[in-house]
């Protein structure tokens, strides 16, 4: 019943809009007239032809993608990512350039280093315990592109432009902001996301890559590996995570006639994340971890003054209605996730549990 449902802050996999767990309900058992559920219906079908064309076309509308960039779906997660680029586009003296913001850099970085590729951190925020985002970054010239993580879930930060990388491909990592605002598509050579946080379920990955980045993909491969193999197949190479892509597409259909587009999407994101923020800089009991600048719209992360009383606050949230308001393990703390389908109303019934909360421990 939707009126029991809690305030999801979880960080992923994380809240869903209603109106789109509501439509999968509403036809799970008899998808589209068909007789049987959406996760029965055979991926060769034009039962779904129809969700995967219509997901990769309302990508394409919300990004302003034009006929350059194809937009995939593939497992394995941002993680598989994090190896499937290098063994992808370095080879021999090829170079990239890698950005470290946080906990998914490194680990993108680790996979590099494990293949033995070519590459340098051009920059790094890991001197204040990546409570920022690095500016003023020289790139290599001969770089053949710039990985980077938009937005970091653990830390709190975001990048709110991206850098100019004198034309070097942007490879970034959007797991925890993908559609949750416009972007400059001529910077970025490819794009690619975790579904849980901001999209879709766990299990599917989307992956959006210009034509000239598959171009110049290493062929020699196993098939599994290699981005041709699913651009060339419209990602059905193999049986894709069906459920994945459906719920996908139902999620972009809200952004796009629900919410009004990414413009929209954005302001609303904008409103949410300045209610918290406003509201926890008038605090004396609570205080964020990122600096200003860098503050995310998406993970707001805070602490209080000691960890028995961030304690108290995870428990009396729980008791309270307020899920997912845990810090993640590696730092501790507590962490709010506003992605896209986090509510105002959830927003504002956060702050008004928080102000009573420091009232009754000042």
């Amino acid at each position: 019943m939707a009126d029991q449902r809690i305030y999801n802050f979880n960080a992923g996999p994380a809240a869903l809009p209603l109106q789109v767990l509501e439509e999968i309900q509403s036809s799970f058992l008899n998808f589209d007239q068909s007789g049987m559920s959406v996760t029965e219906i055979s991926h060769r079908s034009s039962y779904f032809d129809d969700v995967i064309n219509d997901a990769v076309e309302r990508a394409k509308r919300l990004l302003n993608l034009d006929e350059r960039f194809h937009v995939l779906f593939l497992q394995g997660g941002a993680s598989l990512q994090f190896a499937m680029i290098p063994m992808n586009f370095l080879s021999g003296d090829d170079k990239a350039d890698y950005i470290n913001t946080g906990t998914w850099s490194t680990k993108a970085i680790k996979e590099a280093q494990i293949q033995k590729k070519n590459f340098s951190v051009v920059a790094s925020s890991e001197d204040k315990d990546f409570s920022y985002i690095p500016k003023d970054i020289e790139f290599s010239k001969n770089a053949k592109y710039v990985h980077m993580t938009s937005n970091n879930t653990i830390k709190g930060t975001q990048f709110h432009e991206f850098p100019d990388t004198n034309g070097i491909p942007i490879v970034c990592d959007m797991s925890s902001d993908i559609f949750s605002r416009p972007l400059d598509m001529e910077k970025f050579g490819l794009i690619y996301a975790g579904a849980q946080k901001n999209l879709g379920p766990s299990g599917t990955c989307m992956v959006i890559i210009r034509q000239d980045m598959l171009d110049m993909a290493n062929e020699n491969l196993p098939s599994m590996l290699k981005y041709d193999t699913f651009a060339s197949k419209n990602s059905m190479y193999n049986t894709p995570p069906c459920f994945g892509i459906y719920t996908i597409d139902l999620v972009l259909k809200w952004i796009e006639d629900q919410m009004g587009g990414l413009e929209k999407m954005e302001e609303y994101n904008i409103k949410k994340a300045d209610l918290l923020y406003d509201f926890i800089d008038s605090s004396e009991l609570y205080r964020t971890t990122a600096q200003k600048y860098s503050r995310s719209l998406m993970n707001v992360t805070f602490r209080l003054p000691s960890e028995d009383l961030e304690k108290q606050f995870i428990g009396k949230a729980i008791e309270n209605g307020f899920g997912g308001l845990k810090g993640h393990r590696s730092v501790g703390g507590c962490r709010a996730s506003i992605y896209n389908a986090a509510t105002m109303e959830s927003i504002h019934a956060l702050v008004q549990f928080m102000t009573i909360f420091e009232k009754e421990n000042k």
